[in-house]
């Protein structure tokens, strides 16, 4: 899986922009009649379906290339050392490009950016579908990650200062987060379902068939920016002229960069939030690193494995999708999104210890518990998923907030390589489930960052 979860984020429900109609009533004469309740707009709802539209799109790609990806570099030659070195520099590349491109998002705006993710990732997958050796794929691998570098942050940025823009800095942002973490996990679970069936019905280079069909979801993501994506007006916005914009990106990159890090430093709760990042981080790849071999020893083959891992992934994926139209009515039930928000994680790291404590089953018993605990790991984190965003969201200004999705999917990177430099090689020693075990600790101790949590700034009600 692809960490797809960097992104969502209100103490107490507000709909903003309603207002109160009145209707004539009966038996007086009406003097002007005012526009029927039921054709008064819901409030957000057009910007929630563009927000998800683009979010489905976004993942779609990923979702296609993800079960067939590491056997097509197999089937053309590469060992596992080689299929190492690729994946490795697909992390090095977004560690590198993370905060320059959330900056890039900030001058330029997340129109222009995430358009440029899209047409970078259609040029990516197609170097991959053609690639026959290492250097090709390393390549793609890195123009991938430069696609990813660019597309984190812009979508969510936009649609919150859109909302922000129309409503007002009070404005909900639960429900459009929520569905755009849900069509976000639809992708990726439709995407990676799909890309493991079309191989069957393909006869010439099969594996390679996934990868073209994401090139061509890219080149959709890209019309889809493109038409839909209408940003509003802020102000400091780069003028026309592309000499002026060039000058401008040079000059105000670094300096967006440096007060995204000041933010993360000054601000105690923010920085608290943004090192949650890194405990997902080291919880999502120490489990889609060893899950495969696990699979693998349980059901006797590596292609075996590789397709109880593909359903035992859609269903986490589906599970996502389900905890991120949770949250709402979660944090409701739980008077705030802090409680909710830990809650969450508390739930998310028993999933895991559960996960280690499945390792003493074998063979079907295995594989159903594996699927049962990916169930219940993925619906709770994406609960605490979108609430820590929308805490996130709340303590930080329109100006700055692409460059904090840009940190924040940047913790969760460096948690990734932590979990690769010291989990990941101490399962050889200790074997799966005791680092399953340690990464379960990681996950509940990370929990604690939301006690006492300070409250942020508190919303401005619009006149």
């Amino acid at each position: 899986m692809d960490e797809r979860v960097t992104g969502e984020r209100v103490t107490g429900e507000r709909v903003m922009g309603e207002r109160v109609m009145g209707e004539p009533v009966v038996g007086e004469p009406v003097i002007h009649q005012r526009e029927p309740l039921a054709e008064t707009p819901r409030p957000g709802l057009r910007e929630h379906g563009r927000y998800a539209a683009i979010e489905f799109l976004t993942w779609l790609p990923t979702g296609l290339m993800l079960a067939p990806m590491v056997l097509l570099m197999s089937a053309r030659g590469l060992d596992i050392a080689e299929i190492g070195l690729v994946t490795g520099a697909y992390s090095v590349t977004i560690v590198v490009l993370e905060l320059p491109t959330g900056g890039l998002a900030d001058v330029l705006g997340r129109r222009p950016v995430l358009a440029a993710s899209a047409v970078v990732s259609v040029v990516a997958l197609v170097v991959m579908a053609l690639a026959h050796s290492m250097w090709p794929f390393l390549v793609a691998s890195v123009l991938k990650g430069v696609a990813r570098a660019l597309s984190s942050g812009p979508a969510q940025a936009w649609y919150v200062d859109t909302l922000h823009a129309r409503y007002g800095p009070a404005a909900d942002l639960k429900p459009g987060l929520a569905a755009g973490n849900v069509a976000g996990s639809a992708a990726l679970a439709l995407g990676t379902l799909a890309g493991g069936l079309l191989p069957l019905a393909v006869r010439r280079d099969p594996l390679a068939a996934p990868i073209w069909a994401g090139a061509g979801a890219a080149l959709i993501l890209l019309v889809a920016v493109l038409v839909l994506m209408r940003e509003p007006s802020r102000a400091g916005r780069a003028p026309a002229r592309v000499a002026v914009r060039v000058a401008e990106v040079v000059r105000d990159v670094p300096v967006t960069i440096v007060a995204g890090i000041r933010l993360g430093l000054a601000d105690r709760a923010l920085g608290r939030l943004l090192l949650l990042a890194a405990g997902a981080g080291v919880m999502l790849n120490t489990i889609e690193l060893l899950t495969p071999g696990r699979l693998a020893a349980l059901t006797g083959g590596s292609e075996t494995g590789g397709a109880a891992y593909a359903f035992v992934t859609f269903a986490g994926f589906a599970a996502g999708a389900l905890g991120s139209s949770l949250a709402p009515p979660l944090a409701r039930l739980l008077r705030g999104s802090v409680r909710a928000a830990a809650s969450a994680t508390v739930v998310t790291g028993a999933a895991v210890a559960a996960l280690a404590a499945s390792t003493v089953l074998r063979g079907a018993a295995g594989v159903v518990a594996t699927g049962a605990t990916y169930v219940l790991l993925f619906t709770a984190l994406a609960v605490a998923s979108l609430l820590r965003s929308e805490l996130l969201h709340q303590r930080v200004a329109a100006d700055r907030r692409a460059t904090v999705m840009s940190v924040d999917s940047l913790q969760l990177q460096f948690g990734g390589m932590l979990s690769s430099l010291c989990l990941v090689p101490l399962s050889g020693i200790a074997g799966v489930g005791p680092v399953w075990v340690l990464t379960a600790v990681v996950v509940l101790a990370s929990a604690l960052l939301y006690v006492r949590l300070p409250a942020g700034p508190a919303p401005r009600h619009p006149q």
